[in-house]
C-alpha cells in the first residue's frame, strides 16, 4: 500500500488521526537557537552578516557585494520569459486582482443617540517585505498571491527578495515583480535576509510586515521577529484532504493527492471516504501515477510517511475527520458537497466538484493560495487584503454624551480599582459644571 489506512469509526479513531497528525509536527525541527544567534549577528553587523551567511548557505562561490538587482538588470530579465508564461502570468495577476479588489473594506462612521461620533477607519501598510523561495522551488505564483493583496490595499512600498546573488533568477518571478510594481528586488534568501527586513541595514529596507513563504529555518525567522515586525502566518509543508464517495473517479483523487505530495517529503496528502472499496482502487492508481512523475522521489516519500486514507461511515465522521485535520485545502468529490460544506468548519481553501483540483487555485482561480497550514485553519484564515491594513477606531464625546455616559465609566473604573481613570472622567464633569 502507497498510504496509510484509519479506520474513522472507532471510539479512539479521533484520538489516533490527532497522533498521526502530530507525527508530521513533530518532524518540523524547531531551528530557534540557530536562528536566534543569526538575526543577533545581522542586528549587529547589517549587510556584512548578510552577505556572509548567504554565501554560507547558498554555496555560491561568487565575489559580487551586491544585494540589489538593479533597474537595467530587471528589465534585461524580465524580457526572457517565455511568452506562454508570461501570457499565463498575466492572466493570473488579472484574476487574482479582481478577486482580491472584491475584498476592500469601506470605512464607516455613525452618531449614537448623543451625537457622540463613533468610526473606523483604513490605511495600508507602509512598507510590506515579500519573501519568494529560490532554487527547485522558485514560483511566481508565490510573488503575485503575495503582492497582488498588498497593492488592492494600497501599499506603496512593496519589497521582494529571493536568493540570486550570483544573479541567477527565474525571468517568470522578475516580471510577475514588475507587473505588481515591487520597488526593489533583494538577491538574498534564509533567516538572515528575514532579520534584515524585520530590523533594517543600510541597503535593505526595514519593512513593516513580512510575507511569503519559506524554509524551515525562514518560518522560524518569522516567527522569531513577529512583534518586531508583523508577519502573515508560520507555515508548514504543503497538504490537502479529498472527500470522495463511490461515484468520484480514482484517478483523479489519486492525481490530486499526488499534485499535493510533490510540493515536499513533508507534505501531507490525505483520502476520507466512506467508501471502504475506493481506498485499494485509489492506491492502484498512485503506484502508476507515481512511475511516470519526475519528483516520484519526493512524492513516494510524503505519501508513504504522511499519506492517509480515512474509511468514515457516516456524513458525521466525515465531518468530524474533516474539523479535526483542519486541511490548507479541501476538495469535495462527492454527491452531497453542499451538506458537506454546511458542516466545515475547519479549512483554508475548499474545492468543489471534479473539475476543480486544488492546482487551479495554485494559480490562476482567483482566491489567495496562502492559506494555514499543520491545523492551523482552525483559527485563521488565508491571506487577503484586511491583512494588508491597519484598523483605527475614532471616537469623539459630546458634552451630552459624557454627561450620560461618564457615571457608568466612573463606576467600572473604581470597580476595577482604576481611580486615575474615574477622576479624569470626573475632572470633565466637574469644569463642564455636570456634577456639584
Amino acid at each position: 500500500m502507497i498510504i496509510n489506512i484509519l479506520n474513522f469509526n472507532n471510539k479512539n479513531s479521533k484520538k489516533k488521526l490527532r497522533n498521526f497528525l502530530d507525527k508530521r509536527k513533530s518532524i518540523q525541527k524547531n531551528q530557534t537557537n540557530i536562528v536566534s544567534k543569526i538575526i543577533d549577528s545581522v542586528k549587529k553587523k547589517g549587510d556584512i552578516a548578510v552577505l556572509n551567511y548567504e554565501k554560507k548557505f547558498s554555496k555560491i562561490k561568487t565575489k559580487s557585494n551586491r544585494l540589489l538587482f538593479t533597474n537595467n538588470e530587471i528589465n534585461k530579465i524580465s524580457k526572457k520569459i517565455d511568452l506562454k508564461v508570461k501570457k499565463s502570468i498575466d492572466l493570473a495577476y488579472s484574476r487574482i486582482k479582481r478577486f482580491h479588489l472584491k475584498q476592500k473594506y469601506s470605512s464607516f462612521s455613525f452618531k449614537d443617540k448623543y451625537k457622540n461620533v463613533l468610526s473606523y477607519k483604513y490605511s495600508p501598510l507602509e512598507k510590506v517585505g515579500v519573501y519568494v523561495p529560490g532554487g527547485t522551488a522558485s514560483y511566481p505564483s508565490t510573488v503575485l498571491m503575495n503582492c497582488i493583496p498588498a497593492v488592492v490595499a494600497g501599499v506603496k512600498n512593496i519589497y521582494l527578495t529571493t536568493p540570486a546573488l550570483d544573479s541567477k533568477i527565474n525571468p517568470a518571478i522578475v516580471y510577475a515583480a514588475k507587473k505588481c510594481g515591487v520597488k526593489k528586488i533583494y538577491k538574498t534568501g534564509g533567516a538572515h535576509t528575514i532579520a534584515a527586513l524585520a530590523y533594517g541595514t543600510k541597503k535593505i529596507e526595514k519593512v513593516d510586515k513580512i510575507v511569503g513563504p519559506g524554509n524551515a529555518f525562514v518560518a522560524c525567522a518569522k516567527k522569531e521577529v513577529f512583534g518586531d515586525v508583523g508577519i502573515d502566518m508560520v507555515a508548514g509543508p504543503s497538504e490537502v484532504s479529498i472527500v470522495a464517495d463511490k461515484f468520484a473517479d480514482p484517478d483523479l483523487i489519486a492525481a490530486d493527492l499526488i499534485a499535493q505530495a510533490e510540493h515536499d517529503v513533508n507534505a501531507q496528502s490525505i483520502l476520507i471516504t466512506s467508501n471502504k472499496n475506493l481506498i485499494p482502487i485509489v492506491n492502484l492508481s498512485l503506484k502508476k501515477q507515481l512511475m511516470k512523475l519526475p519528483k516520484k522521489n519526493i512524492a513516494s516519500k510524503s505519501l508513504k510517511n504522511f499519506g492517509l486514507a480515512i474509511h468514515a461511515n457516516s456524513k458525521k465522521k466525515i465531518l468530524e475527520a474533516i474539523n479535526t485535520i483542519a486541511p490548507e485545502h479541501l476538495e469535495l468529490f462527492t454527491n452531497m458537497n453542499t451538506e458537506i460544506i454546511k458542516g466545515v468548519k475547519n479549512a483554508g481553501s475548499i474545492f468543489i466538484g471534479k473539475f476543480s483540483p486544488e492546482a487551479i487555485g495554485d494559480y490562476i482561480a482567483g482566491p489567495n493560495h496562502v492559506l494555514p497550514t499543520s491545523g492551523s485553519a482552525r483559527f485563521s484564515s488565508g491571506l487577503s487584503v484586511n491583512d494588508f491594513l491597519k484598523r483605527h477606531s475614532l471616537i469623539k464625546i459630546t458634552k451630552t454624551g459624557i454627561e450620560r455616559l461618564g457615571s457608568s465609566v466612573i463606576n467600572l473604573a473604581k470597580h476595577e480599582n482604576l481611580d486615575g481613570h474615574a477622576n479624569s472622567v470626573k475632572m470633565r464633569l466637574k469644569k463642564g459644571k455636570l456634577i456639584g
